[in-house]
């Protein structure tokens, strides 16, 4: 079963710009927003005493491109997007067959029909996911148990076909990772068709919802065989939602069993749904008070879709109709910029760096330029970290950072200073859906932690390396460079009289204007002492194209470059 796979025509209005407002502004803005909601909705809100930001989902939904955003009083705080014409990986749904199995890896290499097989850990193979094709919805499943490494090469050599779900997808030269334990999340309810094992969301901390929760879990008509995990989302639901959820749920895994019965190996059984579509899922899970879309396509299958669930909530969605795009009237453009500069500002004047490598996540907090008293130097730097903790959980959500990262804060002798900052950090990273794991900050200051990656970070995606930096974000001087032409010279030419003996010798150099002045204006001379005592001619070319430290030198003789 392939999921829909809507399209929407473009009508993005023509092209506007906004005026460039300080966070401050931003949140003035959304304040002015949040009053324009229903009268009845405000009352209810003064009533419980709620000071909970004003939320809202913006779409930018285009022929080629869909980007959905989360601002938080109007503060950037989720940023998501999708090229159309690119498979959506993570979540899908293969019927493959196993390439090789490796006793060293104790894993499979399973053929899914992409360009490079998919890893498969001995761990992650049920042996339900290795014969569903003997799987019968109406009886008792196979066995759950798992199976040791020596059994699985046995009972499953290479040709055996496998049923996977993709948790990571390719990422550089690896192929994606995938897992026999299917999960299908709905709006309360996460299926795992192949696991009996039941249970609560560990978000769920308050002790008297989980016990209800655990009354309603008990009180479903789940399947022998299989599995459901209650999500946050079902925090003060009533039991009614969460059977509906469960039959909708058990009717696509229907599907998607008969898909795998039908399809010959390798093939695609389900594919997550879209941009669009997920939003829709997710927007009824997160607390959001209101949802703009630019698209008039998108806003009318958004809006169908959630009036067929969530009634209450179609009131929410809007079309956004203004002459200016969209994310230009929130500001939105500007602030994803800002999200993938190095430097991240402080609201107390310090700042965060963020340095991305191969191995891990580097991100440096630093005081930037302010001026500190000594008597308040302590409550500044305890401040400044708590500021950097809540702002560095939200770039690397922002910007999809996974992996192994280390911050390191500015030092802080108490320890119960260090706590307060870890605490911070740890309820920051709640709002983040990848799992993570973080530990203690030492009396270093160092913070480490690991979120779990599931697709390239949105700035690989974005962004290549500079050509002219190779993403070092430095580039030689225009003197270095000038220095660089004479020394290439000064060796081209002593290696072209001892091979081929040539006297009278004509060289053209190609080089970025800038550089040119220099060689012209401060080494002159030296370029004159060169042209001497090597007997050489030289003409210099000015080629503005270039960068600053390309330059090529030519024997217009043999219309061959010096290297």
């Amino acid at each position: 079963m392939r999921h829909t796979n809507q399209t929407f025509t473009s009508d993005t209005p023509t092209r506007e710009t906004s005026e460039e407002l300080s966070d401050q502004g931003l949140k003035a803005e959304a304040r002015q927003r949040a009053k324009q909601q229903p009268l009845f909705k405000r009352i209810v809100s003064t009533l419980r005493g709620e000071q909970k930001p004003f939320q809202e989902m913006i779409i930018n939904a285009e022929s080629f491109e869909r980007r959905v955003v989360q601002l938080s009083d109007g503060i950037l705080d989720k940023f998501e997007v999708e090229r159309v014409d690119e498979q959506r990986m993570v979540g899908s749904i293969f019927k493959g067959e196993i390439q090789n199995l490796d006793l060293g890896l104790k894993a499979a290499f399973v053929d899914i029909g992409q360009s490079k097989n998919a890893f498969l850990h001995y761990w992650d193979i049920t042996p339900a996911a290795v014969a569903p094709f003997e799987y019968d919805l109406s009886k008792a499943p196979l066995s759950r148990d798992k199976i040791s490494a020596r059994e699985i090469e046995k009972r499953y050599p290479a040709g055996t076909e496998i049923v996977v779900q993709v948790t990571k997808s390719q990422i550089g030269s690896k192929g994606p990772r995938t897992s026999t334990q299917l999960v299908l999340p709905g709006r309360f309810l996460v299926l795992r068709p192949y696991s009996d094992q039941s249970g609560i969301s560990g978000k769920v901390e308050d002790r008297k919802e989980r016990q209800r929760l655990k009354q309603i879990l008990n009180e479903l008509a789940i399947p022998e065989g299989m599995g459901v995990i209650l999500r946050t989302a079902g925090i003060g639901k009533k039991a009614q939602l969460f059977i509906r959820d469960l039959e909708l749920l058990l009717d696509k895994w229907e599907e998607i069993h008969q898909e795998i019965q039908q399809l010959k190996a390798p093939a695609l059984v389900y594919q997550e749904p879209n941009l669009i579509e997920r939003t829709i899922r997710d927007f009824l899970i997160d607390d959001i008070d209101r949802i703009l879309i630019d698209n008039k396509d998108g806003y009318e299958f958004m809006f169908k879709a959630i009036a067929r669930i969530a009634p209450r909530s179609k009131n929410k969605i809007t079309h956004f109709k203004e002459t200016i795009p969209i994310f230009e009237r929130f500001n939105i453009e500007r602030q994803i910029e800002r999200t993938y500069h190095r430097r991240v500002p402080l609201p107390s004047g310090g700042q965060i760096v963020i340095q991305e490598t191969e191995a891990l996540v580097a991100i440096d907090v630093n005081t930037g330029s302010h001026k500190i008293e000594t008597k308040s130097r302590e409550d500044y730097i305890l401040r400044c970290n708590i500021e950097a903790a809540q702002e560095a959980a939200r770039q690397i959500r922002l910007r999809n950072i996974g992996g192994l990262i280390i911050i390191d804060f500015i030092d802080m002798r108490s320890r119960k200073e260090r706590k307060v900052v870890y605490d911070v950090m740890c309820d920051a990273m709640t709002e983040d859906k990848a799992k993570n794991n973080i530990l203690s900050i030492s009396p270093l200051g160092i913070l480490q932690m690991t979120r779990q990656r599931q697709r390239e970070s949105f700035a690989s995606r974005l962004y290549r390396a500079c050509p002219s930096c190779q993403g070092s974000g430095m580039v030689k001087t225009v003197r270095t460079v000038g220095l660089d032409v004479q020394r290439r010279l000064a060796h081209g030419i002593r290696r072209l009289r001892m091979e081929e003996n040539r006297s009278d010798l004509q060289l053209s150099v190609h080089l970025h204007p800038t550089v040119l002045e220099q060689l012209q204006g401060e080494d002159a001379a030296l370029l004159d002492q060169l042209e001497q005592y090597y007997a050489v001619g030289l003409s210099f070319i000015p080629e503005p194209s270039y960068p600053v430290e390309i330059f090529h030198i030519f024997d217009p003789e043999t219309n061959r470059e010096l290297l």
